[in-house]
C-alpha cells in the first residue's frame, strides 16, 4: 500500500498535525510518513508526549514505526490490525493526556475488543481541552454516534509536575452514524463549574461569583454552581497546584462549552471573565457545536455511514487542518465548507462509513 506523505509544517506546523496523522493511519490502515515536525515551533521535533501518543497507537494497532526520539522531526508509522486491550500509558511530564487520548480514540472505536486505558500526565493544560471538558462535551457527541466510550478523572494534574491520572473505557462499535448539530436551540440549564487545587478557596469563589454576574448581565438565569476544591488530603488533588472554570451550556438541541485555566499572577475574576467571553460568544453565534468540538468532531464525521453536518460559530485553523487532512488520508473531497476560518462556518461531511470487520 502507498504511504501517504504529509508536511508536518503544514498550516498551523504543530503537534496536531503528528497526532491527528497517526490516528487516520491507524484507524483506516493506511502507511503515513510525517517530515518537518513542528518545523516552526521553537523546540521542533518530537516532545515526550507526542512520542507517548505515537508509543500508545502503536501498540493498539501492532504498528511498525520509526523516527520515535526526542528532537526527530520525522516519522514512519505502518499500522496493523486493531486490537483492543489494556494500556498503561506515562508521559513522564505535564504533557496533556487528553491529546493522547484523541489520537488512541478512533481506532479503538474499530478494535475487535473493548480497550482499557490509563494516563498520567496532565490534565488540564494551557494549549489542550481539559478531561472535564472531554468528558462532559465531547463523549456525548460520539454517544450521539453509536461510540460508547467512558472518561473518569482520577488524579488532577496541573502544570508543571502533572502527574494527573485519567482511566477511559472505549467500547468497539460496527458503524458510527452520522451526527447533525447545526441548531442551538433552547437554553435548558447553564452550568458554572470552578475548581482548584492547593490554593486558598476564595479562588475559586471569586471564579464563581464573577462567572455568575458576568452571565446575569447578558440575561442568563437558572444558573448552576458547582466547586471543587481540593488539598492534599484528597486523593484527586494534583501534585501542582493550579486552578480553572468551565461553564457549560445545555439547550433542547445540543451541549457547548468553554474554558479557561489559571495562571501564576493571574487575577480569579480575569479567568472568569475568559471562559464567560467565549461562551457568551457561542451563545451569540447560536452554534450548534463550539469551537473546540468541531475540530475534534472532523475524524468520525468522516468514518461515519451517511452525511454529518455540523455548525461552529467560529472554525478554526485546528478544524480546517483536520479537514484538509482527513481528505489528504481518504484521497477524495467528501467535505463542504460554508464559511471561513475565524469566521462562522457549516461544515458537512459525506462519511465514508467504515465498517468494523471484527463485529457481525
Amino acid at each position: 500500500m502507498e504511504t501517504i506523505k504529509v508536511d508536518g509544517s503544514m498550516y498551523e506546523g504543530g503537534g496536531q498535525i503528528l497526532r491527528m496523522s497517526i490516528a487516520l493511519s491507524a484507524v483506516l490502515g493506511k502507511p503515513v510518513t510525517v517530515y518537518n515536525i513542528r518545523a516552526k515551533r521553537s523546540n521542533p521535533g518530537l516532545r515526550r508526549q507526542h512520542i507517548t501518543a505515537i508509543e500508545s497507537v502503536k501498540k493498539l494497532v501492532n504498528a511498525r514505526t520509526t523516527g520515535l526520539s526526542i528532537g526527530s522531526m520525522r516519522v514512519e508509522f505502518i499500522p496493523g490490525e486493531i486490537r483492543g486491550r489494556e494500556l498503561r500509558l506515562d508521559i513522564g511530564t505535564a504533557g496533556s493526556t487528553m491529546l493522547v487520548l484523541q489520537s488512541l480514540m478512533p481506532a479503538a472505536a474499530f478494535a475487535d475488543r473493548e480497550t482499557k486505558i490509563w494516563i498520567r500526565g496532565g490534565t488540564d493544560n494551557p494549549m489542550a481541552p481539559p478531561a472535564d471538558y472531554i468528558a462532559s462535551i465531547l463523549i456525548p457527541f460520539l454517544h450521539k454516534m453509536s461510540y460508547e466510550a467512558d472518561l473518569k478523572l482520577v488524579k488532577r494534574g496541573f502544570y508543571p509536575a502533572g502527574g494527573g491520572i485519567v482511566e477511559a473505557l472505549l467500547k468497539p462499535v460496527k458503524f458510527l452514524k452520522p451526527i447533525n448539530l447545526t441548531e442551538f436551540g433552547r437554553i435548558e440549564k447553564v452550568t458554572v463549574f470552578a475548581y482548584s487545587c492547593l490554593l486558598p478557596g476564595h479562588i475559586v469563589e471569586r471564579m464563581c461569583r464573577t462567572a455568575c454576574q458576568m452571565l446575569r448581565e447578558h440575561g442568563l438565569e437558572n444558573i448552576e454552581v458547582r466547586k471543587e476544591i481540593l488539598y492534599r488530603a484528597s486523593p484527586k488533588c494534583s501534585v501542582s497546584p493550579g486552578c480553572g472554570i468551565m461553564i457549560i451550556v445545555k439547550t433542547n438541541k445540543t451541549i457547548l462549552a468553554s474554558n479557561s485555566l489559571g495562571a501564576r499572577g493571574k487575577p480569579a475574576e480575569r479567568v472568569a471573565e475568559e471562559a464567560v467571553k467565549d461562551i457568551l460568544h457561542e451563545i451569540n453565534m447560536e452554534s450548534g457545536v463550539d469551537k473546540h468540538a468541531a475540530d475534534q468532531l472532523i475524524v468520525y464525521m468522516m468514518l461515519a455511514k451517511g452525511e454529518s453536518e455540523i455548525y461552529t460559530g467560529s472554525m478554526t485553523m485546528h478544524t480546517y487542518t483536520c479537514i484538509k487532512l482527513a481528505e489528504m488520508f481518504v484521497g477524495e473531497h467528501i467535505f463542504s465548507i460554508d464559511g471561513e476560518v475565524n469566521a462562522p462556518a457549516t461544515i458537512t461531511c459525506r462519511g465514508i462509513g467504515l465498517e468494523n470487520k471484527y463485529l457481525s
